[in-house]
């Protein structure tokens, strides 16, 4: 699974880390989603569409052998 959260995050400023203090997880989960290595939960997904007022389908996109 693909996704924009790095994008969406440069846009308005955050670090990883500012981030992940908003949504309270790791800095580390954050780099491991922006790079694909990790598919977050439902949970932390929609947190993420949240803080940045947008919709989870915007932020990730699936790869056709997901």
């Amino acid at each position: 699974m693909q996704n924009h959260i790095a994008e969406f995050r440069k846009a308005v400023g955050l670090s990883q880390q500012d981030l992940a203090d908003a949504i309270n997880v790791s800095r580390k989960t954050i780099s491991t989603i922006e790079t694909s290595r990790f598919t977050p939960s439902v949970i932390i997904a929609l947190k993420i569409a949240q803080h940045f007022n947008t919709s989870v389908e915007r932020l990730f996109i699936l790869d056709e052998q997901d």
